[in-house]
């Protein structure tokens, strides 16, 4: 394959602000095609980035492409993702990877099945933090994982746009769009680890009151997903996670927060800092300067790009992502069920 052609399935926000202009600025890449339910904006995309094919339907894309990217809602990560698999082409499929675990296990047997690469786009793992704290865990700085405390909050920032408020199209609110970015980098970073118990709450009371929104407007009376959640994680290895997410929080301030307690010291990722004790002495190490040269998008697109050319490993694994939609799929249940859910 000399270069790769990329097609775009839905070219909203995230493919116009972050996956199309990424993807053209690498050689080894055409963008060939695009297609949106939304015709008219399909080819006004094209026609802005000189892309030159523009379909309706999916499956006519298929002969102009080796590779897609999906940025639909949710509700149509999976269908899309295994269609195209099971037409030879590679996938990147935004976050979530899907709805429900058992379309996660559709979506893996059709890339086993066929061949192909299938890339979830947790961004969150190529994030220079996040690549710092993996080499720290690695090197066996803080010893084994063991309780780790998950924030994601925004003050009052409800998407306004899209369909990110519709439980049909999306399957949820805070946590299945913003909070499951923190619940996978936390997973990666602890290793290997399983979920096997969740204990939750959601709620969206927050959303319903007529009060200040930064991201928009968004029909309150409707609001039917939920804007905050919490959680209590267990782990097959012993190993725990306290987890938060929400839109709208009441809060000072946006707060991405993972720290990890292991066995021999703590971590504090977006902080980046290494907190330690011996028999004498307490003592907090900074991290001053993290050399990562590209941008997190880049990253993505390239590991996306080598893992197609040349079998390199995928840095999202969709098995990896399979284990953070079984959880948020719990998360769910629990609440609904004022239950524990064992997995």
């Amino acid at each position: 394959m000399s270069k790769i052609r990329l097609g775009f399935i839905g070219v909203g926000g995230i493919a116009t602000g972050r996956h199309i202009p990424t993807f053209r600025t690498f050689d080894e890449v055409d963008i060939t095609a695009v297609q949106d339910v939304n015709q008219e904006r399909a080819m006004k995309v094209a026609n802005e980035l000189g892309i030159p094919e523009v379909f309706s339907n999916v499956e006519d894309m298929y002969s102009h492409v080796d590779a897609v990217v999906i940025s639909t809602p949710n509700k149509y990560h999976a269908p899309i993702a295994i269609d195209a698999m099971n037409n030879g082409k590679h996938v990147l499929c935004e976050k979530p990877m899907a709805m429900t675990t058992e379309e996660c296990n559709a979506m893996i047997e059709a890339e086993e099945k066929n061949g192909v690469k299938l890339h979830i786009a947790y961004h969150y793992r190529f994030m220079k933090e996040a690549i710092a704290a993996k080499k720290i865990i690695e090197r066996g700085t803080i010893g084994e994982p063991l309780v780790v405390r998950v924030k994601g909050l925004r003050r009052r920032k409800v998407p306004g746009w899209g369909v990110f408020t519709n439980q049909e199209l999306q399957g949820g609110g805070a946590l299945i769009d913003y909070g499951c970015h923190l619940l996978d980098l936390a997973m990666y970073l602890m290793g290997e680890v399983k979920p096997i118990e969740v204990s939750s709450s959601t709620y969206n009371q927050l959303s319903r009151s007529n009060t200040v929104n930064e991201w928009g407007q968004f029909n309150r009376d409707s609001f039917e997903v939920e804007d905050h959640v919490s959680a209590f994680i267990r782990f097959n290895n012993g190993a725990s996670m306290l987890f938060e997410t929400s839109w709208a929080a009441n809060i000072p301030e946006d707060e991405n927060h993972i720290s990890i307690s292991g066995a021999k010291a703590g971590l504090d990722v977006f902080d980046m800092k290494v907190n330690q004790a011996d028999e004498d002495l307490m003592t907090t190490m900074r991290i001053d300067y993290i050399k990562v040269d590209e941008t997190f998008s880049r990253l993505q697109a390239e590991n996306f790009i080598s893992a197609i050319k040349y079998n390199t490993p995928l840095t999202v694994k969709s098995t990896e992502a399979k284990e953070v939609s079984k959880i948020i799929e719990a998360i769910y249940l629990s609440s609904k069920e004022q239950r524990s859910i064992r997995l």
